[in-house]
């Protein structure tokens, strides 16, 4: 809530009397009178912002101050220079359209030390002439702004304790087994406690099939995308808000140590707590679900580059098309490779898109090519280089006779690019398909520029 408003706004609520006596109020000093709201559980309702706008009208009126404008603020004083209305009030006190703060309270103008020292600043140079409280004023002598700077730090001095005493109460709920904060999937709080002494327990619904979905990494292997399919079409597991999970919430669940039985608080400290709830899973299952999936991780990591990946699009979702290699034992004893390309259902997991073995999308981007004009193909510089290299190879070191360089430069580019994409190495193969203008998109298995 963060405005301003001019007093007369007020007028009407003051009452007629109260009313001729703010109109006839004529001094120099131009008063703007500044209340934040408070944050102390214990002043909501005493120091809310229209009470002290009432409170501090009413001391207007009877010490003949004359306030230039109201301004309302709701932001936390805690931190310097996080108080947008506290800033413009600043600049425009710079600027010499006010030389008078009526405010509360002092902790109502500052808890940090960056703001007091500002106000403070401003005193100095005599650009605050006065800064008036509820009970309080304050003005550029050194003892009252001496007095001034106590309170202030003694604001900031509450909020430090305020702020360790949390600190302390968190660690003795960990300490008792009770991560602060909201429990993972498969707990449920107990809303009927205390206010701090709220304890979680399993969930009977999803814990049972958490505990399968740890056994099936473990023990049978499953990827997390495999695991995503698996509670989507056999199980009923959703989140609190009743929605699917996703592939990263499989993720970070089989992640979460908290399901057996221990947490770190806060989280990268490495600081280690016995939890005080039952367990879903034991340690042992844990570990060897996280080691089968890094062991996935690695395997993925260290996978060989193929020529045609992120360079296709798929022409059903969208995703990007990625490559996988299968090896088939022949009857001779030899063993054949083979790559295949498909959809990587990076935005539709449930993509229809069919896979394409290498060969065969190699001989449809031959065909791409024969329909491209030799312009858009943008192989001429790369072409001429290895015409180039070929004849100086030829004269060199083969001593053959002297070719018509310029005469060669006519041969036909777009067999050059086919003999590239059928015997290159995957960067020359790559390089011929990044040049292409238009993007290549592959649907129904079949390969067309879009």
């Amino acid at each position: 809530m963060n405005q301003a408003t001019t007093v007369l706004e007020h007028k009407t609520a003051l009452g007629g009397q109260n009313r001729a006596n703010l109109e006839a109020l004529e001094t120099e000093m131009k008063y703007c009178l500044y209340a934040r709201k408070s944050t102390e559980e214990d002043e909501r309702q005493a120091l809310s912002i229209d009470s002290q706008i009432k409170e501090m009208l009413e001391m207007a009126i009877r010490d003949n101050i004359q306030i230039t404008e109201v301004r309302k603020e709701s932001h936390s004083a805690k931190d310097s220079g996080q108080r947008p209305v506290f800033n413009k009030l600043i600049t425009d006190i710079k600027r010499g359209i006010f030389n008078g703060i009526l405010c509360w309270a002092p902790d109502r103008l500052s808890r940090n030390a960056g703001d007091l020292g500002a106000m403070v600043d401003l005193m100095d140079q005599g650009l605050i002439k006065e800064i008036r409280t509820h009970g309080q004023r304050f003005t550029n002598s050194p003892n009252e702004k001496f007095l001034l700077m106590i309170l202030g730090s003694q604001a900031k001095l509450e909020n430090d304790h305020k702020g360790e005493n949390v600190k302390r109460g968190l660690r003795a709920k960990c300490e008792q087994g009770w991560r602060p904060g909201r429990a993972p999937i498969g707990y449920i709080h107990d809303k009927y406690a205390d206010k701090g002494a709220k304890k979680v327990f399993i969930d009977p619904k999803r814990a049972p099939i958490i505990k399968q979905l740890f056994e099936k990494v473990a023990n049978e292997q499953y990827s997390c995308r495999r695991i995503y399919r698996w509670l989507k079409d056999e199980t009923d597991l959703r989140t609190k808000n009743n929605k699917f999970m996703t592939i990263s919430m499989v993720q970070r669940m089989i992640k979460e140590p908290f399901y057996y039985g221990e947490f770190e608080y806060p989280v990268g400290s490495d600081k280690w707590y016995k939890g005080g709830y039952d367990p879903i899973i034991s340690k042992e299952l844990y570990t060897k679900a996280n080691e089968q999936l890094s062991r996935g991780n690695i395997s993925r990591q260290d996978c060989k580059e193929f020529a045609f990946t992120k360079l296709i699009k798929c022409g059903h979702c969208g995703s990007g098309i990625s490559a996988e290699e299968k090896f088939k034992k022949l009857a001779d004893g030899s063993v054949r490779r083979y790559v295949y390309y498909g959809c990587s259902r990076a935005k539709n997991i449930n993509c229809k898109g069919g896979y394409l073995r290498e060969e065969e999308l190699i001989e449809q981007l031959t065909q791409v090519i024969d329909k491209l004009d030799i312009n858009d193909i943008g192989l001429k510089n790369q072409f001429n280089e290895e015409i180039e290299r070929y004849y100086k190879f030829s004269k060199g070191l083969l001593g053959t006779a002297e070719i018509d360089f310029n005469k060669q430069k006519d041969v036909d580019m777009r067999n050059y690019a086919k003999y590239v994409l059928r015997e290159g190495s995957i960067i020359e193969k790559r390089e011929v398909l990044s040049c292409l203008e238009s993007k290549l998109v592959m649907r129904e298995k079949k390969i067309t520029l879009n």
